[in-house]
């Protein structure tokens, strides 16, 4: 019986437990029956309210732009256009005025 990849860390070391399958390396559980469900991404914005992609936010915090001496400013709109599941910059954003970047979560609200 072959069983998949850990989703979390790609151990081949799984093993089954009743219903559940767990990596004894980075000590994941999950359930394969239900890990389709689990695909999706859930990101939260300042507010702690669920972001998709096309949503339209706003900046909460003057951000300073990496390598450049621009500032996205209080207030400045921008366009989702997909999600990503990290720990930093988890958004890709059509910011006006400035064009496309990874923005922060935790730095905008949605609109």
């Amino acid at each position: 019986m072959s069983l998949p990849a850990c989703p979390k860390c790609q151990s081949e070391y799984v093993y089954q437990d009743q219903s559940l399958l767990i990596c004894p390396e980075c000590a994941y559980e999950w359930d394969p029956a239900s890990a389709a469900l689990d695909d999706e991404i859930n990101v939260k914005d300042a507010n702690g309210t669920l972001l998709a992609e096309g949503d339209k936010v706003t900046v909460v915090k003057d951000l300073k732009i990496k390598g450049s001496s621009q500032v996205i400013k209080i207030g400045t709109k921008a366009v989702i256009r997909w999600i990503k599941d990290s720990k930093d910059h988890q958004l890709d954003c059509k910011v006006d005025g400035v064009g496309e970047m990874m923005v922060t979560a935790k730095f905008v609200k949605k609109a």
